[in-house]
């Protein structure tokens, strides 16, 4: 009877040291959640308003030239002399500046991410209408137009996790130090001879992408459709978090892919004067 008591006993305590453990280790990981929450998911900064991005020039109509010798002209009131013609007026050019629309355009972030509380594969998509940029294209030589350096604020991205939103900003993006993603285009390949309104056209756009302190050569794959009234586009690239800094990230509750995929759908507007 003793021996039972014994082993009986035996269990009670062990089964008290595993209870005990349990709670210990509960506790310690509130801990840490709470530690985590306070610092690296803590609340950061966002801008309200919209970037500004720098504006390009207007097309214009090239002046009327004189006549190469306005002296030999003959008055027009001179009897027996023809009348002067008027001095040719070129064509006005067929370019026309557009501004991109904020409010009916998009940046988004997609990278792939390991949740560990329940070991789960997901998706997580960011998203920004923080973003500003001109576009000119002349529709009578396409081979003119341009794009703008595109100007896309960070701190307003917003997934459907507020903490992963927070770490971005205060850890990976560190927004508050730098609000601002930059895109300068250095050439545009795939332009048409010919574009009329209403053509779509698909483009290839090399150029530099400044995220932080860091800048270097992104090529975004570009579908546009361009109207006299608007322009619809939709671009994307793929970059790696690493190259710029920004990740990728593990912490406690997850970890994110390297490769990150980029899409910038924008309505673009004309500008008027």
């Amino acid at each position: 009877m003793r021996s039972l008591y014994l082993i009986e006993r035996r269990h009670t305590v062990t089964l008290k040291q595993i209870l005990f453990g349990v709670v210990i280790v509960a506790a310690l990981g509130g801990v840490g959640l709470f530690i985590l929450d306070n610092t690296l998911f803590a609340p950061a900064p966002v801008n309200t308003g919209l970037p500004v991005a720098p504006t390009l020039a207007a097309p214009t109509t090239a002046p009327a030239e004189p006549p190469a010798n306005p002296t030999s002209a003959a008055p027009v009131d001179q009897p027996g002399a023809a009348p002067t013609e008027p001095p040719a007026v070129p064509e006005a050019s067929g370019a026309r500046l557009y501004r991109i629309d904020a409010a009916q355009s998009e940046v988004r972030y997609e990278v792939g991410e390991t949740l560990f509380r329940n070991n789960r594969f997901q998706t997580a998509i960011g998203r920004t209408k923080g973003v500003a940029g001109d576009m000119l294209v002349d529709f009578a030589q396409p081979s003119n137009s341009q794009i703008g350096e595109i100007v896309i604020d960070v701190s307003q991205f917003t997934s459907d996790e507020t903490r992963r939103d927070n770490y971005i900003r205060r850890e990976g993006l560190q927004s508050s130090r730098y609000p601002y993603a930059r895109f300068v285009t250095r050439s545009i390949e795939g332009l048409p001879d010919q574009v009329a309104p209403g053509q779509e056209v698909t483009l290839t756009i090399h150029g530099d992408l400044t995220v932080k302190e860091t800048t270097l050569p992104v090529t975004w794959i570009l579908t546009l459709h361009a109207e006299d009234d608007r322009l619809a586009g939709s671009a994307a690239t793929e970059i790696l978090m690493s190259d710029f800094g920004v990740g990728p990230i593990q912490v406690a509750t997850l970890v994110t892919e390297d490769l990150v995929k980029l899409h910038f759908d924008f309505v673009a507007t004309p500008v008027e004067g």
